[in-house]
C-alpha cells in the first residue's frame, strides 16, 4: 500500500477510535480527544501489532510489557485535569504513547522507565514526532524525580500494592496523582488530590496493569 494511502487509513482509524471508544464512553475533555486523534499510536506498537493499533485493546511490547488500551490512556489522562501549563511526572514510559499524549497537553513531561530498551525505543519515536518537552530517565520510578519536584500531576502506568510515599511527597499543592492500586491480578484506578486539608482519594475504575516494580512498589 502506498504510504499516502496507509497514512489516510490510520487517520480514519484514529477518528473512529476517538468517536467510538473514547467520546462514546464518556471522555469529554476536547483537548484529550484532540490529542488522541493526533498522536499516531501505530508508531508506538510492535510491528506485528500495527494493524491492531487502533483497536480497544492493550497490546504486547518487548520485555513482557504492554501498551494500554486507548480508552484507559484517555481515562487516565482526562483524570489529570491538565490545562497546559503543568509539569507532569510519568512512571512507566513503556512504548512512549502515553508520554506523547501528555506532551500535547502540558508544559513538560518527566518520564521514568525501569527497562532501558523500552526507554531507548520510546525516545526514538518521540524524537521522530518532534516531542521536545519530554525528558526520559531510566531508573526506579517509585522514588520519583526529587530534583525536579514538585509536580502538578503524577501519572503511574503500572499497578502498585500501596501508594508510593515519594510520589505523594513530590506532589505540589492542588496536584493530582493517578495510580492503579491493588493486588497483581486486578487493581482500582485511583485519583489522589493534594488539598489544603490533606489528601483526597477517589476511585475511578477497575483496571489491570503490569506490576510497578521498585523500592516502594512490588519487589523484583
Amino acid at each position: 500500500m502506498p504510504a499516502e494511502e496507509a497514512t489516510q487509513d490510520f487517520s480514519k482509524a484514529r477518528e473512529r477510535m476517538v468517536r467510538e471508544q473514547l467520546a462514546a464512553r464518556g471522555i469529554r475533555d476536547p483537548r484529550v480527544l484532540e490529542a488522541m486523534g493526533k498522536i499516531p499510536r501505530h508508531l508506538f506498537v510492535e510491528p506485528a501489532s500495527v494493524e491492531q493499533a487502533y483497536e480497544d485493546n492493550p497490546l504486547p511490547l518487548i520485555e513482557r510489557q504492554t501498551i494500554s488500551q486507548p480508552y484507559m490512556v484517555a481515562l487516565m489522562t482526562d483524570a489529570l485535569e491538565l490545562t497546559g501549563g503543568e509539569r507532569v511526572l510519568e512512571l512507566g514510559t513503556g512504548s512512549g504513547y502515553q508520554t506523547a499524549v501528555l506532551a500535547e497537553l502540558c508544559q513538560w513531561v518527566f518520564s521514568i522507565e525501569k527497562i532501558s530498551a523500552l526507554a531507548f525505543q520510546a525516545k526514538s519515536v518521540l524524537d521522530q514526532l518532534g516531542c521536545r518537552n519530554v525528558t526520559i530517565r531510566v531508573g526506579d520510578g517509585t522514588l520519583g524525580w526529587p530534583e525536579e519536584a514538585p509536580f502538578d500531576a503524577v501519572l503511574v502506568t503500572a499497578g502498585s500494592p500501596t501508594l508510593p510515599r515519594p510520589l505523594v511527597e513530590q506532589l505540589g499543592p492542588g496536584g493530582r496523582l493517578i495510580i492503579p492500586l491493588g493486588p497483581e491480578e486486578s487493581q482500582v484506578l485511583e485519583r489522589v488530590r493534594r488539598t489544603d486539608s490533606g489528601l483526597e482519594e477517589e476511585r475511578l475504575s477497575e483496571c489491570r496493569f503490569v506490576k510497578l516494580v521498585g523500592k516502594f512498589g512490588w519487589p523484583n
